[in-house]
């Protein structure tokens, strides 16, 4: 909601409080007669009786019909005023602006939530940005309706007070009423007791050349006082219908005063503390976003540290090992002996095998030489010997 609207509801608070303090007068309840009215209304009810001329049909006629004249005019006025009002509903507005409030929710930014089948076949945007961009959104549509809200309240302090006036006029004309009806009946009474006996006296005493005119005047004087009669049975059921207009004038009065009300209430308070709520939302909604990745970062320090930790541990069990360990392994070393010992014992057996194969060679190779050397000796001898 714009400063500005915000600043003319405050100030039309005082507006508003004004028409609600109004107190409507009530209407009499019944007719004074003539008899039993105080001066100044006997007077006033006397005036009106002089307006009634029984020879005069018109004067019947409209007898009481000049109390109606300004409440007609305030009336055509107020229906033209409704005519010329190009507004919606001030109801429509307030709800309205409930519908895009309830249309807000913080729930859609809940990364854990299972997406809609629209987000999934659309595609789900940034849950914060797309937020932010519903906020924006719906701050527009506030102020938007808070500005029609306003309108619609000017509009309906106006009514109250067009319809105070009417409530005014309509009083006046109710009471009015009674006057003329208190007029019509005592000129009734006075017709019946001293009029129409005149007549009568006059027809009766009237030279018979004159009486059959005589008579008609009678017989007209009696009819207009029927006719007055009528008309003030009339006045009655006007009267009645009137009465009955008067506590509608008023509901419809309340009912825009509690609407008024309502808009005022809804623009200095209300709408405020929406804007406050929202706001409060995406403000934690950042906070909660950034508790969140200050918990992601903790989280990763925890786990190198935990990491760190473990390798530090292992690397440091490795290192010590090895600094523990010998150059030579004492197992190696003495394998690396026996292997030796066997490699030496090895060596000498196939020296020994050797020199025995040689000493074996040595007497073979003697006893070959001494058999060569007696079978060369044999074949000298035969050579040597004389031929048979």
């Amino acid at each position: 909601m714009s400063e500005t609207v915000q600043a003319n509801a405050t100030a039309l608070l005082t507006e508003v409080e004004k028409v609600n303090a109004v107190i409507l007068p009530e209407p009499m309840a019944e007719v004074v007669p003539l008899e039993a009215a105080p001066a100044d209304q006997a007077e006033a009810i006397r005036k009106r009786m002089a307006e009634v001329d029984l020879g005069n049909t018109q004067s019947i006629i409209s007898f009481g019909s000049a109390a109606q004249a300004e409440l007609q005019v305030i009336s055509q006025a107020m229906l033209q005023d409704v005519k010329n009002k190009d507004v919606g509903p001030a109801g429509d507005s307030l709800r309205n602006i409930v519908t895009t409030i309830r249309g807000f929710a913080v729930s859609e930014l809940d990364l854990r939530r299972e997406a809609s089948w629209w987000e999934r076949l659309l595609g789900r945007a940034a849950p914060f940005a797309k937020f932010v961009a519903k906020y924006e959104d719906v701050q527009g549509q506030i102020d938007k309706i808070t500005g029609d809200l306003l309108t619609h309240e000017h509009t309906l302090l106006k009514d109250i007070k067009s319809l105070d006036v009417l409530y005014d006029k309509t009083l006046t004309f109710y009471n009015e009423l009674a006057l003329y009806i208190a007029a019509g009946e005592a000129k009734l009474a006075e017709t019946d007791g001293k009029i129409i006996p005149a007549k009568e006296a006059e027809v009766t005493a009237a030279p018979e050349a004159d009486q059959v005119m005589k008579a008609q005047e009678l017989r007209d004087l009696r009819a207009a006082r029927d006719d007055l009669e009528r008309r003030v049975h009339d006045l009655r059921l006007t009267r009645q219908v009137t009465m009955q207009s008067l506590p509608s004038i008023r509901l419809v009065q309340e009912n825009d005063k509690s609407l008024v009300t309502k808009i005022n209430s809804t623009l200095v308070n209300t709408v405020p503390l929406w804007e406050t709520q929202l706001a409060q939302a995406v403000t934690i909604q950042r906070s909660k976003e950034a508790a969140e990745a200050v918990r992601g970062a903790n989280d990763l320090t925890n786990e190198l540290l935990k990491s760190n930790a473990e390798n530090l541990q292992q690397a440091n069990k490795v290192v010590r090992e090895e600094m523990e360990r010998g150059v030579f392994d004492i197992e190696t070393v003495k394998q690396a002996n026996a292997t030796l010992i066997a490699t030496i014992n090895e060596s000498l057996a196939i020296a020994d095998e050797g020199k025995a194969k040689r000493a074996a060679a040595e007497a073979e190779l003697v006893k070959m030489e001494a058999e060569l050397r007696d079978t060369l000796a044999s074949a000298r001898a035969r050579q040597s010997a004389p031929a048979a």
